[in-house]
C-alpha cells in the first residue's frame, strides 16, 4: 500500500487528503498526499475547444504541446500567448494562435458539428480518426543499453509518483541515456504532451534523443512522439497493434515492455542495437 504520513515535502501536483483504512490487521487514520486532477481548458483565441483532466503543473508546457501534436498550430511560432487562469470550476488556458491556425482549427470544429453516433472524437473513417504524421527522415541509431540505463533513473525522477502513486511520466534522453526532461500527469498522453511543450520551448533538436515513457503505447503515443521529430518511444507496458502500424509508417522505433535490461521491439529494429554493455555518459 502506498501512504506518506505528512509532514512531506511538497511537491506540485499533489494535495492533501484524510484516509482511513487497515495497515497489518489494524485501523488507522491518516493524511495522505494524492494526485491532483482537475478540468483544463484549452481556449483558442477565446473559443474553447478541449477540456481534459489533468494534473494542473507545467500547464504552458501541456498546452504547447498538445497544440503541435494534434496540429492545432504548426509550431510554436504560431502561438502568440499563453495565460493560465484558474477559478472554483477549473483551469482555463488561454492561448493566442496565428489567424490562419485559427481559421484551420474552425474548419475542423466546423465539420465535426452535428454528427451523431460517431466512434472517435466525431470522425467516421480510420483515415480521419488516425493522423499519421510525416515520416522521420532521421539516421538515428540507439543502444538497448542505453534505454535501460534510462529507465534505471526514470523511478528516482517521478517525484509526483513518487508521493502519490497515481501519476505517470515521459522523459527525453540523450542518446547516451541521460534523461535531460521529464514531466508527469495523472494521464499519460497528458504527461507526453507536458514533455513535448518542454521540449519544443526549450528549443532543444529533440530528434537527438528518444522517449521513454512509464505507461503503455498507444497509437496516439507513437504519434505525439513522432511529431515531436523524435525516432524512438520506449513503453515500459504493453503496445497496440495500431501503435505498431503508425509506428512502422512513420519511422518509429517502438519498444514495449521496456523494463530493467528487457525490451520489446516492435517497429524499425535497424534503429536499436540489442547487444549489452556499458554506455557512455556525459553525467555531471
Amino acid at each position: 500500500m502506498h501512504m506518506h504520513e505528512l509532514p512531506y515535502p511538497p511537491v506540485p501536483g499533489a494535495r492533501e487528503a484524510t484516509v482511513r483504512g487497515l495497515r497489518g490487521g489494524a485501523v488507522y487514520t491518516a493524511t495522505d498526499w494524492v494526485a491532483e486532477e482537475v478540468p483544463v481548458a484549452l481556449v483558442y483565441n477565446g473559443v474553447s475547444h478541449a477540456v481534459m483532466l489533468a494534473t494542473p503543473n507545467d500547464l504552458e508546457d501541456f498546452a504547447v504541446g498538445f497544440s503541435c501534436t494534434e496540429g492545432i498550430v504548426n509550431g510554436p511560432a504560431q502561438i502568440y500567448g499563453i495565460e493560465v487562469q484558474r477559478d472554483a470550476r477549473g483551469i482555463s488556458v488561454m492561448l493566442e494562435i496565428a489567424s490562419s491556425a485559427f481559421a484551420r482549427l474552425k474548419e475542423r470544429r466546423r465539420t465535426l458539428a452535428g454528427r451523431t453516433g460517431c466512434g472517435l472524437c466525431g470522425t467516421d473513417s480510420l483515415e480521419q480518426a488516425v493522423r499519421s504524421p510525416q515520416p522521420l527522415t532521421g539516421t538515428q541509431h540507439f543502444r538497448a543499453a542505453a534505454v535501460s540505463l534510462a529507465l534505471g533513473q526514470m523511478r528516482e525522477r517521478q517525484l509526483l509518483l513518487g508521493v502519490t502513486g497515481a501519476s505517470h511520466a515521459a522523459a527525453w534522453c540523450t542518446p547516451s541515456g541521460e534523461i535531460v526532461l521529464l514531466r508527469e500527469d495523472v494521464g499519460r498522453h497528458n504527461a507526453l504532451d507536458k514533455l513535448v511543450g518542454a521540449l519544443l520551448r526549450d528549443g532543444r533538436p529533440s530528434g537527438e534523443g528518444f522517449i521513454v515513457v512509464s505507461s503503455r503505447a498507444s497509437y496516439e503515443m507513437v504519434q505525439k512522439t513522432a511529431s515531436a521529430g523524435v525516432s524512438l518511444l520506449a513503453a515500459v507496458s504493453g503496445v497496440t497493434g495500431l501503435a505498431i502500424d503508425v509506428a512502422d509508417s512513420c519511422g518509429v522505433t517502438l519498444l514495449g515492455f521496456a523494463r530493467g535490461q528487457d525490451l520489446s521491439v516492435y517497429s524499425h529494429p535497424e534503429r536499436i542495437s540489442l547487444e549489452t554493455g556499458p554506455v557512455h555518459t556525459n553525467f555531471s
